[in-house]
């Protein structure tokens, strides 16, 4: 017999009956009982679809986001075994320079005993600098590192962190970036480092997308608020991996977008299908005060993670994600560096 995920329960003039649906999948939300009564969602265009995947073949990958130390780290990995969710990736938004080198090894000791990559922020940011244009009504120069030295602290997370094994670096800075990127390409940095764009400086609209690629992004978040037309019109002029949290933190919008993971990921291939949580105060930068409430969250993001698996399986469109321990994007494009790369 059909699983139940599989059967719509139809009442019709004789009695309920089953109607088995496996043999249209993936499906959306609602159908086919919407269809029963004409209202039927129109079926969706080959022609919008990602033509990209992740260099294994899958089309996504998981992160956990906010992981802010190595108990926030214990507690997910707990959750996830516990709720058989799998994970690809943690990211941390405090920074390397809130983390001492001991909790930093522990973490990338942790992550690397299950083949999860672990990817750490990279150093000052305009939010949490002494200028005041971040404060005012237009949010100034937003999250950019203010100056050489904010630049200068930025490299120095950068190398840090390389130095005891973080092979993921969070990025708000379109310079550090390019300056990042750089430095990988000269050695200064091992070769196999990513670098990921954060959510509070994604781009937009693909020409942004594109340019962000090629200063060298290994993995874009982008804002949560962008549609599937818009993840269509990217894939178009970039295969670059990118990041979309399907609940969004309040202050990114707050956004709870479950209903349409499927639709993201057939749209914005390769995607890491990110767990946020809205309706929770911030947590960055994360010190012992906020030690309750972190961990609290963190319990909930792995569960969240789970109800947005569960409903990928009742819709059929839980194939295609990338086997664990994957982290790599494949090829992408690049300006050439003024060293020669």
């Amino acid at each position: 017999m059909p699983c139940k995920s599989n059967l719509v329960r139809h009442f019709g003039h004789e009695g309920p009956s089953v109607i088995d649906t496996s043999s249209v999948r993936p499906r959306r939300p609602g159908e086919p009982a919407l269809a029963l009564v004409g209202l039927g969602a129109p079926r969706p265009d080959p022609g919008d679809a990602s033509p990209h995947a992740f260099p294994d073949g899958g089309t996504w990958r998981t992160e956990i986001p906010s992981v802010e130390g190595p108990e926030a780290l214990a507690v997910v990995l707990k959750e996830s075994a516990r709720l058989d969710v799998p994970v690809h990736r943690v990211s941390q938004g405090s920074g390397v320079w809130m983390l001492t080198d001991a909790e930093i090894t522990e973490m990338t000791e942790s992550c690397a005993e299950r083949d999860i990559e672990l990817c750490l922020f990279t150093g000052p940011r305009g939010t949490w600098d002494i200028g005041g244009s971040t404060r005012t009504e237009s949010g100034g120069a937003g999250l950019r590192a203010r100056g050489h030295d904010a630049l200068a602290g930025c490299v120095e997370d950068a190398l840090r962190a390389a130095e005891l094994g973080v092979r993921c670096l969070l990025v708000a800075d379109e310079g550090v970036l390019w300056t990042l990127h750089r430095l990988r390409a000269v050695g200064a940095l091992p070769a196999d480092t990513t670098f990921k764009l954060s959510a509070l400086s994604g781009p937009v609209n693909p020409a942004s997308y594109a340019v962000y690629e090629r200063l060298g992004a290994d993995s874009l978040n982008v804002p949560s608020d962008l549609t599937a037309d818009h993840l269509t019109e990217i894939r178009r002029v970039s295969r670059a991996p990118m990041d979309l949290y399907v609940e969004a933190p309040d202050d990114l919008g707050g956004y709870i977008r479950m209903y349409e993971v499927a639709e993201l990921i057939r749209r914005g291939a390769p995607l890491y299908v990110k767990f946020g949580l809205s309706k929770s105060p911030g947590i960055y930068p994360y010190g012992a005060q906020l030690r309750e409430h972190t961990l609290a969250t963190a319990r909930e993001r792995v569960r969240r993670g789970r109800l947005v698996l569960d409903l990928l399986a009742r819709h059929g469109a839980d194939g295609g994600m990338s086997p664990l321990g994957s982290r790599l994007p494949g090829e992408l494009r690049r300006f050439p560096t003024p060293e020669g790369d």
